[in-house]
């Protein structure tokens, strides 16, 4: 069951997904994370960040829409009163980081170069805003995903680039941060999504839009992994989007994904990567 991403070597192809897991132990009571391939962390930034107005989650009939706005307390914060409890579960660990510029993604990235040897990549958050001038997600832009993993070399550690689905030029996009420093790519992160309360009439989630995940995303998820596969067969895969069970797991891997990340599932089972990983067993 071991599995390798780029240079990584897991104990097994099973991760937790970003923003899904929380930032240390939060699933320690559930399970022993030590048994699982890796923990990835909710994303983080080089500074302090409240996130977006509550209401923040919306449930839909296959998932749920979020704009919690990657609330969170920075990367410094992170290391010196997160991360150990994290280490000392025996985890495998993975940070993600992201930022509103290049500048913030290099700032991040360079923070992250003291972490411990436990904490094995960084997953680049690219679908984040640029806010240098382009009205643009860095994950929609080939230019700009590049120069945000050209300006994350700091972390010292492989990086993998998070993209989106929400543009139809994901193979180009994987290819162009795979030639700035990127040893992976991790498909997908949420699409846009918008709902309504049907008591007010207006938007339910307090951001307005959000991103959708869950298992209605599932198949669009299977279909990036496959692209991009087709597209770039030497560049490794995470794979996520709907994974609830062992068979979806098994479809990413089919098409092309080294391993894969179970997120939406947790919220309704906090036991969900564990089984999905006793269940691809």
């Amino acid at each position: 069951m071991t599995a390798r991403v780029g240079s990584v070597e897991l104990a097994n192809p099973v991760m937790t997904a970003s923003g899904t897991a929380g930032y240390g132990t939060e699933l320690a009571r559930y399970m022993d994370l030590s048994v699982l391939g890796a923990v990835v962390v909710k994303s983080l930034a080089a500074f302090e960040w409240a996130g977006n107005p509550a209401p923040r989650l919306h449930p839909t009939a296959q998932g749920m829409l979020n704009a919690v706005g990657l609330q969170g307390p920075g990367i410094e914060h992170w290391l010196g009163h997160v991360l150990p409890d994290l280490l000392r579960t025996g985890a495998t660990v993975v940070a993600s980081i992201w930022g509103r510029t290049v500048d913030e993604y290099a700032r991040a990235a360079d923070l992250l170069a003291a972490a411990p040897p436990e904490v094995v990549a960084v997953e680049v958050n690219l679908s984040c805003p640029n806010l240098e001038g382009r009205d643009a997600i860095f994950a929609h832009d080939a230019e700009l995903a590049a120069s945000a993993i050209a300006a994350t070399a700091g972390a010292g550690r492989p990086r993998w680039a998070k993209l989106s689905a929400n543009t139809d030029r994901i193979a180009e996009v994987a290819g162009a941060v795979a030639a700035t420093g990127a040893e992976a790519v991790t498909c997908i992160n949420t699409l846009l999504g918008l709902a309504y309360d049907p008591r007010t009439r207006r938007p339910a989630l307090g951001a307005g839009g959000g991103g959708l995940s869950g298992r209605a995303i599932h198949p669009v998820a299977v279909r990036a992994v496959h692209d991009v596969h087709a597209a770039l067969p030497d560049l490794p895969i995470v794979g996520v989007g709907g994974v609830s069970t062992g068979w979806d797991a098994t479809e990413l891997l089919l098409a092309g994904a080294s391993a894969v990340q179970v997120g939406t599932a947790t919220f309704a089972d906090p036991r969900a990567a564990l089984d999905v990983l006793a269940a691809l067993s």
